[in-house]
């Protein structure tokens, strides 16, 4: 018999992982939505996604990865032990934040027991303390936390994506999993392309994944390519003729953090600058 258990925010019980249309806080999808099996169908579904409500919730159901779709289940049926009593949303993590954002932040995938069990990017572990935190000081975000999914928190003028949707095992999504999942970024891309003016990204995967999205979209790249750094930038330029600025910085995962490789300060500065 499968166990249902209550949202921390709503109490509403859910199973793990969590089927579309059945209620959790911001779940995009319905139980009608497209669903892509394959790296074809990760690419029609995307380019004709009518807009980017229909859009995150294709991404929300998608399984076109078998081994990110194994293990995010894997992980949401088995539970870390601290989060025993709370269902895990165990599906793919569409873009949080409006979709006419000036300001994008790039990041890596979903981790296990964080996004993979809340339902939003950034939500419910370490790195989103830090990340949302900086964006709370930068006035882009309401609340100094990110707790989960129905916690209040809106963003304003930014709109974090991940590179891969899905938690992938060890964080090392492989390049076919990469690949399979990119024209979900250049669908996301496409609908911010007119509002965006800097393209934030949390370290090497997120930055080579934005200037894959970037160039299939047709916008001009430094040659040769730029390479990524915190603090490092590029000048992008779109093909209606304006510039975005490209903006590397340390990823704000624990390794980085808890070592102070990443320090609060360096964040804000980057943060500050977008």
């Amino acid at each position: 018999m499968t166990q249902l258990l209550p949202h921390p925010i709503t109490g509403a019980l859910f199973p793990s992982p969590v089927p579309p249309g059945t209620g959790w806080p911001g779940d995009p999808a319905s139980t009608t939505t497209s669903v892509a099996t394959t790296a074809a169908g990760v690419k029609r579904l995307a380019a004709s996604s009518g807009d980017p409500a229909e859009l995150a919730a294709r991404i929300s159901v998608c399984r076109a990865c078998p081994r990110l779709v194994e293990w995010r289940e894997q992980v949401a049926e088995t539970k870390r032990a601290a989060y025993a009593h709370q269902p895990y949303w165990g599906r793919p993590v569409p873009a949080a934040g409006p979709a006419d954002a000036p300001i994008l932040i790039v990041g890596l995938a979903p981790a296990a027991h964080g996004a993979n069990r809340t339902g939003r990017n950034f939500t419910g572990d370490r790195s989103g303390d830090w990340l949302y935190a900086a964006l709370h000081r930068a006035g882009l975000a309401s609340q100094p936390t990110s707790t989960h999914a129905g916690d209040g928190l809106t963003l304003r003028g930014v709109r974090i994506i991940a590179a891969v949707r899905c938690a992938p095992p060890q964080n090392k999504p492989t390049t076919i999993e990469r690949q399979t999942c990119a024209p979900w970024l250049d669908a996301d891309l496409a609908f911010s392309s007119p509002h965006v003016r800097s393209i934030m990204c949390l370290g090497q995967i997120g930055w080579d994944a934005a200037i894959a999205a970037v160039r299939h979209a047709g916008w001009d790249v430094p040659r040769p390519k730029p390479r990524f750094g915190h603090g490092a930038r590029a000048t992008l330029h779109t093909p209606d003729g304006r510039t975005v600025d490209l903006v590397g910085c340390y990823h704000v995962s624990q390794q980085n953090t808890f070592t102070g490789r990443l320090t609060e300060s360096m964040l804000d500065e980057i943060v500050g600058s977008l």
